[in-house]
């Protein structure tokens, strides 16, 4: 009787512990999801930025993309 009752006590103490790796690694889960999805949104953001840039570099005058002279 007393391997079963320290049988049980290993297996309720494997249960616990897979619950709580359970636990853990559904949070990194959502974890890993909410970055993936605000890496996609900057991605987007930052791809939006470079082509306003390039547009408004385009639409300089130019001399203003002239190297001055003394150069």
């Amino acid at each position: 009787m007393t391997d079963v009752k320290g049988l049980s006590e290993r297996i309720d103490a494997l249960e616990v512990r897979i619950a709580y790796q359970d636990e853990t690694i559904e949070t990194l889960n959502q974890t890993i999801t909410a970055q993936w999805t605000e890496i996609d949104r900057l991605t987007r953001q930052v791809a939006e930025l470079k082509e306003r840039l390039q547009d408004a570099e385009s639409n300089i005058p130019a001399p203003a993309n002239e190297r001055p002279p003394h150069y």
